[in-house]
């Protein structure tokens, strides 16, 4: 018979390994880091005027609604303009069924408003100031393109009997305005 032999086997040392591993992981981090720093933007929100809304941030969930509805409804307006040479009556423009002037579920959800039209301009009074204010929106005679649309939140606000700026914004009234920035979809309030 031999002998027996005995042979010690000693287990691999992990500390290198683990050594290893973490420089990795600290290399990766550092890296990572390092790339989002670089490719950051920095956050430059422009201010609205004192007369102004900004209509992301400023209206209520109604009142960007009715916004919407008026800036879409614009482009027909124009047609249905150019067909008769005047602006559409929004008796007209409900039947074709344009919100926010069609009498449907949404308009009476979003205040309900009564629209009529003034001079070069649809007015949209609120029935329900506290869901969403008034409208009034300015289609300029020269620039068919340009338009303003203004809120009023006032219980009951008057019919403007001058449609310029100074005399909207010393009546109370609002000029609603659309900023396309890089932080469209991020919001900071602290």
């Amino acid at each position: 018979m031999t002998p027996a032999t005995t042979q010690v086997v000693r287990p691999a040392g992990a500390g290198h390994e683990t050594l290893y591993v973490l420089l990795l992981c600290l290399l990766i981090l550092c890296t990572a880091a390092s790339v989002v720093l670089w490719h950051g933007e920095t956050d430059t929100s422009s201010s609205v005027a004192a007369h102004q809304l900004d209509a992301r941030r400023d209206l209520s969930a109604g009142e960007q609604g009715i916004y919407a509805d008026l800036r879409v409804t614009l482009d027909e307006i124009h047609l249905l303009q150019a067909e008769g040479q005047a602006l559409p009556t929004p008796g007209q423009l409900a039947e074709e069924g344009f919100a926010p002037f069609a009498q449907d579920a949404s308009s009476v959800s979003r205040g309900g408003h009564a629209w009529q039209v003034l001079d070069q301009a649809y007015l949209g009074l609120s029935q329900n100031p506290q869901v969403a204010g008034s409208f009034l929106m300015r289609i300029d005679l020269e620039d068919s393109a340009r338009v303003d649309i203004w809120l009023n939140r006032s219980p009951s606000p008057a019919t403007p009997d001058n449609l310029g700026e100074q005399q909207l914004i010393a009546a109370g009234w609002l000029q609603v305005v659309a900023q396309f920035d890089a932080g469209v979809t991020r919001q900071h309030r602290h």
